[in-house]
């Protein structure tokens, strides 16, 4: 049985239009967090924000060097919600018709 609490963790990291831009940036590779910044106008605050949920969720990694995050996408939390969306919605071929309790 999946970790819904897990699950929903992870799936959260989509569900912002500004998250979502990040990933985007993030395809061509590590980024720093001012070039994120610049990208996006947004504050350092609200970036943080973001940036904690994705690192939370697994899809990104963070690594500090200086004064500066530097962040790519994770190849194993890619896996991992690829391997999940899979599974939540996987429909197997033959479904037993399940009798309603209305009826």
């Amino acid at each position: 049985m999946r970790n819904h609490k897990i699950d929903a963790r992870m799936f959260k990291a989509f569900c912002d239009e500004n998250r979502l831009k990040i990933l985007e940036l993030l395809r061509n590779g590590e980024q720093c967090a001012c070039m994120l910044l610049e990208e996006l106008n947004i504050s350092q605050s609200t970036l943080s924000h973001h940036m904690r949920i994705l690192c939370d969720s697994g899809i990104v990694d963070g690594r500090k060097e200086g004064k500066w995050m530097y962040y790519s996408i994770s190849k194993e939390g890619k896996e991992s919600a690829l391997k999940a969306l899979g599974e939540i919605t996987d429909v197997p071929e033959m479904q037993e018709l399940v009798q309603c309790c209305c009826n």
